[in-house]
């Protein structure tokens, strides 16, 4: 028998010993996320800039964050790929399938967490939703939440501001694709999809069987690190590049001149701005960070940071596709007076 190599040997180990190899990549993620600090502070210093200097600061900024951030993201985005192996689409439709609303807007909001759907899939998950029955208001609420409050978001802001800001982003983005949803179902607003999405036959939604092993869900982890981690890595370095730019050379306080909480036309702006930009959250959250850093306001950066992910220009392009444009006109209308509530509230009260 052919003796494998060491590489041949690793490979193999998610398969064969899945337990160990869990074990041997917490402990290998945990040591390198704790040398980040000293090593981007060492890697600074022996650059030919001072620490102090706009350059040191911004240099040492990128250093630290886009790894830790990289990091942070390949370990959640591994164990929601685990997860998400429990939940596929079609178990995803049956569980919604049928349900009263309310309750039923509830849980798709929190389906959306958890399962790995972004805007780019956003036609063909509206179709299977419409298709097995899913009422048009809960379909909305799984819509705004899956992109919106997603791990790659929470990921972010758990390693850029901590568990409460991460935490108070994920009530605000569920309260935000709960009430909406909600609302647009109460409008009754099926006549505006477009006539061939009215006009498909329906299908009964069945979750069918889902018995892997955990050696697989392991493999369905890795799978999610490539995938999503290999798609959003250059947003992320793009976003920390462009904040460690403000965070070193903007002045301190400068943004509060417009996006502080004593300018009462700050939050609609920042919807507005918000809007036509096509990035995600891992493009959007280093930027937000660097923002409130110099000055401006939480909920005006919230505002602007959900108008990013939730009310993007090209999936509204997409979803004309499934909807006519009074549809849109209502969903963007709802969803952002959403967006402005949240905005005001947390700039009046923190």
């Amino acid at each position: 028998m052919t003796e494998l190599t060491l590489t041949q040997r690793t490979q193999r180990l998610p398969r064969d010993h899945p337990r160990s190899f869990l074990l041997f990549a917490a402990v290998a993620w945990w040591t390198l996320y704790r040398l980040l600090a000293p090593a981007s502070e060492a890697i600074v210093a022996f650059m030919p800039v001072e620490r102090g200097s706009h350059l040191g600061g911004a240099l040492q900024f990128f250093l630290y964050d886009a790894p830790k951030v990289l990091l942070l993201l390949t370990a959640v985005v591994f164990a929601m790929g685990v997860v998400n192996s429990y939940f596929t689409p079609e178990r995803t439709r049956a569980l919604l399938a049928g349900r009263a609303e309310g309750m039923a807007n509830i849980m798709a909001a929190s389906l959306g967490v958890v399962t790995p759907f972004c805007s780019c899939s956003a036609v063909p998950l509206f179709i299977g939703f419409v298709q097995a029955g899913v009422p048009l208001g809960v379909t909305f609420s799984f819509l705004i939440a899956a992109p919106m409050v997603n791990e790659v978001a929470l990921t972010l802001l758990f390693g850029l501001f901590g568990w409460r800001i991460a935490l108070l982003y994920m009530g605000l983005g569920l309260t935000v694709a709960i009430a909406a949803g909600w609302v647009i179902g109460r409008l009754k607003m099926e006549p505006h999809l477009e006539d061939w999405v009215r006009n498909m036959p329906r299908v009964q939604a069945i979750a069918g069987a889902n018995d892997l092993g955990l050696a697989e869900r392991i493999d369905a982890g890795m799978v999610s690190v490539r995938e999503i981690v290999g798609k959003v890595w250059p947003y992320i370095l793009g976003g920390i590049a462009i904040g460690a730019g403000i965070h070193g050379y903007v002045p301190q306080d400068f943004m509060a001149s417009f996006m502080g909480r004593e300018v009462w036309w700050s939050v609609p702006l920042a919807v507005l701005i918000g809007v036509p930009i096509y990035t995600n959250a891992a493009g959007v959250i280093p930027i937000v960070q660097a923002l409130l850093a110099k000055g401006a306001a939480l909920g005006t950066v919230l505002a602007f940071m959900m108008s990013v992910i939730a009310l993007s220009l090209p999936e509204m392009v997409i979803l004309r596709k499934v909807l006519k444009m009074r549809l849109i006109i209502t969903f963007i209308s709802v969803v952002a007076a959403g967006i402005l509530l949240v905005g005001y509230l947390f700039n009046a009260v923190l």
